[in-house]
Parts: structure tokens; sequence; C-alpha cells
């Protein structure tokens, strides 16, 4: 594997539809639900974050765990390319060490993006307790209202054993921005022009990635994962265009671009040979 592949946080997960109202006045302790049958794990999303289904896929979440702490909570209807708004409200969840037994009570506000309407978000976030980061976790919110359906969610973060283990964290958006709009190392004026003057997040808003571990000789591979590249994730880098899987590994690109530049190579050197 490349120099370049990141260490990040992916998220093993699954979700299951709340029955009743009584279903959630358990104990904060409660474990993540266990998968019914029909409920299975979806491909990573645009933020780097594995999607899981919510009851039998009438909707979609993706958690995303960001620096600091940061969780964010991304709200995707039945098809998954779809970004699904909700009513805002404040969620408790309750968070542990994964497999154990003692939790902690969080908070996820509503977080909307941008785009959304005025009552409505498509976004949570909360702040994992300091003593737990780093850690794998398991965690519950037991009550998430959407429309007039309430779900119980529950997921674990923890490394998988297969390729989504190469893809980084997403960035906060404050580091996001500084990251994509200033210049430096080999990422030029001219390269955040041709980009549009965006981060990936915002040009990739809803983007759905499919990562493909079994790239064919002569296709295009993302040079963080090596999986194969997709077209329509490009960015400019000093001059040339590159292809990524997903968004996040274009910050990773960008990031390795401008602290270290003696580790790009040119876009013809990632390909599946």
């Amino acid at each position: 594997m490349s120099a370049l592949r990141p260490r990040s946080l992916a998220i093993a997960a699954c979700l299951c539809l709340l029955a009743a109202p009584e279903a959630f006045a358990a104990a904060p302790a409660a474990d993540p639900a266990e998968p019914k049958h029909g409920d299975h794990e979806h491909g990573v999303g645009a933020h780097g974050g594995l999607i899981v289904p919510l009851g039998r896929d009438s909707y979609h979440v993706e958690p995303v765990f960001e620096s600091g702490g940061i969780l964010r909570l991304y709200l995707l209807g039945s098809d998954e390319t779809r970004i699904q708004e909700t009513q805002r409200q404040t969620l408790t969840a309750y968070v542990k060490p994964a497999g154990g037994s003692e939790t902690v009570a969080l908070q996820f506000e509503s977080d909307p993006q941008e785009g959304d309407a005025d009552d409505k978000t498509s976004r949570f976030k909360g702040v994992i307790p300091e003593p737990l980061r780093g850690m794998a976790v398991d965690i519950t919110i037991p009550n998430l209202r959407i429309e007039k359906e309430r779900f119980r969610v529950g997921f674990t973060s923890a490394p998988p054993p297969d390729h989504a283990a190469a893809m980084p964290a997403a960035l906060a958006d404050d580091e996001s921005t500084k990251l994509f709009l200033t210049p430096g190392g080999t990422y030029t004026e001219a390269d955040i022009v041709a980009n549009g003057q965006l981060t990936a997040q915002q040009k990739f808003k809803g983007f759905q990635a499919k990562h493909d571990a079994n790239p064919k000789p002569g296709d295009r591979l993302c040079p963080i994962s090596e999986t194969k590249a997709n077209p329509l994730c490009a960015w400019v880098i000093g001059g040339k265009t590159y292809e990524f899987c997903c968004p996040p590994c274009v910050e990773e690109f960008v990031r390795t671009a401008k602290e270290k530049p003696d580790e790009i190579k040119d876009p013809e050197a990632y390909v599946k040979r």
C-alpha cells in the first residue's frame, strides 16, 4: 500500500425501527440494536462514513467521526444518494466502550446543512466524551424521529477488516475550508480557482461513493485507498487532475500535497498495472 494510506476510524453499524412507543422506555444503558432480518450494511458514503439502514431501508444514516471527538449524523432517504430532512430535535445518546457496560450520556443537536429548510435539519452533531475518544465505542440513540416514525439507532465504531479501513476521517468544516482554500506546497491559487473555490465536501455534496477493491488493469486508482477511482470525484492539484474514490480521500491527498509535496506523483502513476 502507498505511503499515503492514512489511519482512520470507520464504522460498523446496525439499526432497527421502534415497534411501539414503549420500546424505548428502557434503561439508558441499552445495548446497540441487534440486526433484524433484512437489515444490512451499505457502502461508504460521501463523507467517508459507512451508510447503514434505518428500519427496512426506509431511511439511512451516515455516522462520521471527525477530529476533536466530533460525531456527525447525516440523514439520507431510502435512496442513499438523497438527503433526508427531518424536524429539528435534540437527540439523547448513550456511549460506552465497545463491549463494556457503563454508559455516558451525550447530546446530538440539530446541525443543518446548507439548503435545509428553516425548521428542518438533515444533520446532527455530538461530541464524544474525551476519555472515550480514539476508542472503539458503542453508541445508542433510543429515539430519533423522522416525520411520524421513531427509530432506535445503534452503531459501533471499530476498524473494519476490509478496504474501508483505508478511508480517512472527514474534516470539520473550518478545517476543510482552511485546507482547500489556502495554497501550500504543490497546491496553488490556480488549483483553488480550478476547483471552483470550494471544499471537497461542498463540491461533492450528496456524492455516493462506491468503493471497488478489485480494479482491473488500466483502471485509475485512488491515490489514498488504492481502490478504483471515480472520475466524478476529481480534484486539480499542481495543475493536474487526480481521481479519487470519495471526498475524504481528496482531503488527505491535498493535505499531503501541501505538507509533503515530494510524495505526490503524476496522475499516471495511479493506474492499475
